[in-house]
């Protein structure tokens, strides 16, 4: 009689599941929000929204990955950070139309599932989910063997938020003369990241622990500094002032996402000189030879929000920041659109 076989042999232990589930529980049910029922392991996610709140509430959902930046990840063996960029993409998104993330979902998919290394992912989820008071309510760990190698997983993410109808922030908002202010980004966050590792690992031919003066901190732990959480900066501005457009600077750039809160007529000129480009950004494009707008068109630069505002406006919402300790650089202006051309960057080349 042959050998019997069981799923742990075909690469798929359901015990190393189930301790996982274990090891996440806490962070996870730090996260929840008075309107969470149930807990952690049903088929679904249960949220009973307050419609009391909202006179016409509309829902705004986003999803996203953190795409090859995983691979510094793997590199370095550091998944405790890995989390947060994964929330950022989602929930900052959501933002930008004026909405409060409400809850998150996350989809882990493992090669082989290691208990451990699933807390720590998780666990960085949770957390950047605490920071948003937006709920981790569910999510699936999907051990694919064969499919991914061992130590190697994709991560990917759901958000979904809440604004009142009237309150939306859309394109039709933006007027010519309006200002835009750039909050800083905390690094690359998580675009670019093929071109970051062409430019890293091929060309310069580096292992990701060499010990840059610049950041005083090996390179690799610089490229994993995690995406910025941009809804408590952001939340009490929405909520205050009568924004007419946001903008998350993510793939794509200043080029590609600035027309996204932008009716058609209207462009904007930005003056790079309004602040300090990060030296990661500065060091890539020098190491890679690569063209100052392919710079601002695949990397945020040192900006990864920027708010669109009345300029009557701009004193109060700077000072409204600054007092919160958050730094804000006035980086730019509405004007006339004039061809095809949606953003006009001065002061582009930093040599």
């Amino acid at each position: 009689m042959s050998e019997q076989l069981t799923y742990k042999d075909s690469g798929v232990d359901i015990d190393a599941g189930n301790e996982s589930v274990r090891l996440i529980k806490d962070s996870v049910r730090a996260t929840y929000r008075p309107e969470v029922l149930g807990d952690l392991g049903g088929f679904g996610g249960l949220f009973a929204l307050d419609t009391l709140k909202y006179r016409e509430p509309v829902l705004v959902s986003g999803t996203d990955g953190v795409g090859t930046k995983l691979k510094i990840a793997f590199l370095l063996g550091k998944h405790d950070t890995i989390g947060q960029d994964c929330v950022a993409m989602c929930v900052n998104d959501i933002l930008v139309q004026g909405a409060e993330p409400l809850f998150f979902l996350d989809y882990l998919a493992v090669g082989k599932l290691e208990p451990n290394q699933v807390a720590s992912i998780v666990g960085g989820v949770a957390r950047a989910c605490k920071e948003c008071n937006c709920a981790l309510i569910g999510g699936e760990t999907a051990e694919m063997s064969g499919f991914y190698p061992n130590g190697e997983y994709d991560l990917a993410g759901f958000a979904v938020g809440i604004v009142d109808k009237s309150d939306l922030i859309t394109a039709d908002r933006v007027r010519e003369g309006d200002v835009l202010l750039g909050l800083p980004s905390s690094g690359l966050h998580s675009n670019g990241f093929s071109l970051v590792r062409k430019i890293i690992f091929e060309l310069r031919g580096m292992t990701g622990n060499e010990f840059i003066y610049d950041f005083n901190k090996r390179i690799g732990e610089e490229l994993l500094t995690p995406t910025r959480l941009y809804v408590k900066s952001c939340l009490p501005l929405i909520r205050k002032f009568n924004l007419h457009g946001m903008v998350h600077v993510t793939g794509g750039g200043f080029y590609d996402n600035i027309p996204r809160a932008l009716p058609d007529d209207l462009a904007v000129e930005i003056d790079a000189g309004a602040w300090t480009v990060p030296t990661i950004f500065r060091l890539l494009q020098r190491w890679g030879n690569v063209d100052w707008h392919e710079m601002f068109r695949t990397f945020n630069c040192g900006i990864g929000m920027i708010l669109i505002a009345a300029a009557n406006d701009v004193e109060r919402i700077v000072e409204n920041l600054n007092s919160r300790g958050e730094d804000v650089f006035t980086i730019g202006r509405v004007i006339r659109a004039e061809g095809a051309q949606r953003v006009r960057i001065k002061g582009i080349d930093f040599d």
